[in-house]
């Protein structure tokens, strides 16, 4: 999987919470991901994207709650978030934007 469009895909973007911040401090990286990508995908397309070595991925699915939207009750979508640990020296500084 070469192609720099569907490692965009794998990938869709950073995930910027107090959460993922204090993650960041043991050298790991949260992204949002596609909902069929695999742990493989996910190492190879952050290995590809931002020229690092990985460590581990850990991945969670966040089903979507029932929201009302305008009085009428809607469905928030799932989002799968990836837990990239990096290898040591490695680093991704996700604050410039992809």
């Amino acid at each position: 999987m070469t192609d720099k469009a569907a490692l965009y895909d794998v990938i869709r973007r950073p995930i910027i919470t107090e959460k993922a911040t204090m993650v960041s401090e043991s050298n790991a990286v949260v992204f949002e991901v596609a909902m069929d990508s695999t742990k493989p995908l996910i190492k190879e397309a952050v290995e590809a994207l931002f020229n690092v070595k990985v460590k581990a991925v850990n991945t969670t699915v966040t089903k979507g709650k029932v929201k009302r939207f305008r009085g009428k009750p809607g469905r928030r979508s799932d989002v799968k978030k990836a837990y990239v640990t990096l290898e040591e020296g490695n680093a991704i500084d996700v604050t410039t934007g992809l």
